[in-house]
């Protein structure tokens, strides 16, 4: 059985306008919402076998957040920032792991999570939490067939 997360960054701080893209900390709601969306992941019974981050700073505090909350390490992947719904889903698949988080950024994220759940999420926001699940042991099966089930969640819900 395959089980795929998908969790898009937590908001991420614009107070220094000339702080570079990729180094924008989070702000005190993003501060807040990583670890409440952690435990609640946590809480469903799901732990990653692998935490795939983008090596961005807001992502890879959001996925520690994630990391902690299962005691799972966070590889970061350079190849993850901004990256397209194809590049996400192909990382996740070379991890080899039957079980994988991955942290990253809009569009990519909001792109893969509609494509997989066939529509039905239509929008990311931030800290979002969608999990993708499919009977299958074989990642190859994975774009060629539906997940058996999937969820959603965010911390406006």
């Amino acid at each position: 059985m395959i089980r795929l997360v998908l969790v898009r960054h937590a908001k991420s701080d614009w107070g220094d306008p000339a702080l570079p893209d990729h180094d924008r900390p989070l702000n005190d709601r993003g501060l807040r919402d990583a670890p409440r969306m952690a435990r609640a992941l946590a809480e469903t019974g799901f732990r990653p076998e692998v935490i795939l981050s983008s090596t961005a700073l807001r992502a890879r505090t959001t996925a520690e957040a994630f990391g902690a909350e299962s005691d799972v390490a966070v590889s970061l992947e350079p190849d993850l920032y901004g990256a397209p719904a194809r590049t996400l889903l192909a990382a996740a698949a070379a991890s080899g792991a039957m079980k994988v988080m991955v942290v990253a950024h809009d569009p990519g994220m909001t792109d893969l999570a509609e494509q997989l759940s066939g529509g039905g999420i239509a929008h990311m926001p931030t800290c979002a939490v969608a999990t993708f699940t499919w009977d299958e042991d074989d990642w190859q099966v994975v774009n060629a067939v539906d997940p058996v089930d999937w969820t959603f969640d965010s911390p406006s819900r």
